[in-house]
């Protein structure tokens, strides 16, 4: 029974080893399989890196679970699961919490229910565990039985071959990336622990195959942006795939230097080159020697200073400040701004030979309100980075909490998103344990819609940002057509009332297409459509 069902699940996926596709697509194909065998609620794939486990795939769970990044040691079920090597169930009535606890999918309108039953098994690949495929039900009893058991540890086997050759695939494309780079060599200096540029959304997609693209060349990158859209993250992932991985990535932030101390900074001093100059020290361009140098906020650069680094940047020579002597540097130089480069050189803000030097490789990273879905799963990462620095059992967003989230513009991008869900957990915990009470902390603990508005209304958006996602020719007609105030109704109620307005005028200028008015909303078509149904305008 047990062989025949197993072959059943294997055949589609031996073809899939066969064939070129995306990984995603691959893992999604084997949770699938999975799930014939298995009467789950919901299946994850959990990659190990170091002391965490990275959701790689998922079936059944919210989309804010793929964001999120479990640290062993604080969550005992899946330490278990390491530490048993083999496949183990745990007891319906098992007190450990579980780390899907509220985020089965189909269970999200429901509440936040537990999971009552719950099994799982280490993937092995050369000997070694590559991470963990976990399975989870509501109802207790679903696993009951040692054919479930067997039936996992079986098909554990496939799965470590799928991932492994998902895994091979990868190397081998790297290797053809860097065939030509140049070779580097001395002790691993790589950012661990650092966060990764989340999302599958296809303005995100892109933006990864242009990161692999560069990063294998040694050539100068620009990256634009707006304000919080992870500019820097990017600069990361770049260093982080190139052949300069194992050597510094030195970052410095051109806003924040003083025009007095600019030149030391980046070229270094000898000693005595100024007062308070008691020794020689090297600048950031020779502590990047072999590495990567990143100039955030590089259009803060005065006229002078740019003049400045031409040189260093053409031929890679520098002097110290207060020295003649010639210094030799192999940098590979990446620049950050929210500025557009080319209206500062119209301007006479920037030199036109400095842009040039530094856009060699432009890459734009997309705003958030253009990354559609990916909302949700970043959110799932700040919410367990919030559940691990509160000491909490689990956070979770209802499901009008994401919808908020997904119909919000995000003028302040993922930065504002951050401290919106930061500030939202903190709203929530108050209202579950109110001030002066000295009560035990939930298990777990639901966001909803009105902690979202509670944090948005503790920090109002700056009048630069305000609105900012909406071009004016959407904007004005509303206010225009604005007979009574709107406040009158109550913050929620004006909202949506406004929502309602400007999205019924879009469609009325464009004679019905939702393409058309999701072009000038700024807004993806499939998330305009659901934000008209949750505001009850009709589809023509």
């Amino acid at each position: 029974m047990t062989s025949s069902k197993i072959l059943n699940a294997v055949i589609p996926l031996v073809a899939d080893l066969a064939q070129e596709m995306p990984e995603r697509e691959r893992l999604r194909r084997l949770l699938a399989a999975l799930r014939t065998l298995l009467p789950a609620d919901a299946v994850a794939l959990l990659r190990l890196e170091g002391e965490w486990l990275r959701p790689v795939a998922m079936d059944g769970l919210v989309p804010d679970a793929l964001g999120r990044r479990f640290k062993v040691a604080e969550h005992p079920r899946l330490a278990q699961l390491l530490a048993a090597g083999q496949a183990m169930r745990f007891a319906p009535d098992s007190p450990l919490p579980d780390p899907y606890d509220g985020l089965i999918a189909h269970s999200l309108h429901q509440g936040p229910l537990h999971v009552h039953d719950c099994m799982g098994c280490v993937l092995q690949t050369g000997g070694l565990a590559w991470g963990l495929l976990t399975l989870d039900a509501l109802q207790p009893g679903r696993f009951e039985g040692s054919q479930a058991l067997e039936l996992l540890q079986a098909f554990s086997n496939l799965a470590a071959a799928t991932v492994a050759t998902a895994e091979r695939v990868q190397q081998i494309s790297q290797v053809a990336r860097s065939a030509n780079a140049p070779a580097t060599r001395g002790p691993v200096q790589g950012a661990h622990g650092m966060r990764q540029i989340l999302g599958s959304s296809p303005a995100i997609r892109q933006l990864q195959k242009h990161i692999a693209l560069v990063a294998a060349s040694d050539l100068a990158v620009l990256i634009t942006g707006e304000t919080g859209t992870g500019k820097e993250l990017v600069a990361q992932a770049v260093h982080a795939q190139s052949a300069r991985a194992d050597r510094p990535l030195i970052s410095i932030n051109c806003a924040a230097l003083p025009d007095n101390l600019v030149e030391s900074e980046l070229f270094g001093h000898v000693r005595g080159a100024f007062t308070g100059a008691l020794a020689e020290r090297r600048g950031k361009f020779e502590q990047a020697h072999q590495g990567t140098l990143f100039l955030d906020e590089v259009g803060e650069l005065s006229l002078p200073v740019q003049a400045k680094l031409l040189r260093v940047l053409q031929s890679g020579q520098l002097q110290r400040l207060g020295s003649d002597r010639e210094h030799q540097v192999d940098v590979r130089v990446i620049a950050a701004t929210n500025r557009d480069l080319a209206d500062e050189v119209r301007a006479g803000r920037m030199r036109a030979d400095f842009y040039h030097r530094l856009c060699v490789y432009p890459l734009v990273v997309p705003p958030l309100r253009e990354r559609d879905s990916d909302t949700l799963v970043l959110a799932g990462s700040f919410l367990e980075e919030n559940r691990s620095r509160l000491q909490l059992g689990g956070l979770r967003l209802d499901s009008a909490a994401q919808a908020a989230l997904l119909r919000y513009p995000w003028p302040g991008n993922v930065r504002e998103l951050e401290h919106c869900i930061s500030r939202a957990v903190l709203k929530a915990l108050s209202r579950t344990l109110p001030q002066g009470k000295d009560r035990a902390r939930p298990r777990m603990l639901s966001i909803g819609e009105e902690d979202l508005w509670d944090a948005a209304a503790a920090a109002p958006m700056p009048p630069g940002l305000a609105g900012a996602a909406l071009p004016a020719s959407a904007v004005a007609p509303i206010i225009e057509s604005a007979s009574t105030p709107l406040a009158s109704q109550g913050l929620r109620d004006s909202l949506q009332a406004y929502e309602r307005q400007l999205v019924s005028a879009s469609l009325a200028r464009h004679n019905g297409s939702w393409a058309a008015a999701a072009r000038e909303l700024q807004l993806d078509r499939a998330n305009l459509q659901r934000l008209a149904k949750r505001l009850g305008i009709e589809r023509h």
